[in-house]
């Protein structure tokens, strides 16, 4: 396996454990939010307002870790798959970016027209 590859798995691992220990978090605060609300004002519930709040900051956690549901995460090898739908629908079996031009043999150019002149800033 290549050290790159290492330690992109790594990384999700640890994405994956982060969001586990603030889902375990929030549980254990629920718990705890709950008991102090019936404790102290028993019929007067109010442990659902930060459960709520605490509750979306982790919907977007789980959504960065791990994509929208039922489509898997949104990375790299998710845009690969992408890019070779769009080409096959195009006709192009298979792109090699090394068959790609460069810049200078594509008749691209580097620099954007600019609406101004430069020694015209202050």
């Amino acid at each position: 396996m290549e050290p790159s590859s290492y330690r992109k798995v790594k990384k999700r691992i640890k994405k994956k454990k982060d969001f586990y220990q603030h889902l375990n978090t929030y549980l254990a605060m629920g718990v705890f939010f709950f008991v102090l609300n019936s404790l102290t004002s028993f019929g007067r519930w109010w442990f659902y307002w930060p459960m709520f709040g605490w509750g979306l900051g982790l919907f977007f956690h789980y959504l960065d870790t791990f994509g929208m549901p039922f489509s898997g995460p949104l990375d790299e090898a998710w845009e690969e798959k992408q890019l070779q739908r769009e080409l096959k629908k195009r006709g192009v079996e298979r792109l090699d970016l090394e068959e790609l031009p460069d810049k200078e043999e594509a008749g691209l150019r580097e620099e954007v027209q600019k609406p101004w002149k430069d020694e015209d800033l202050v």
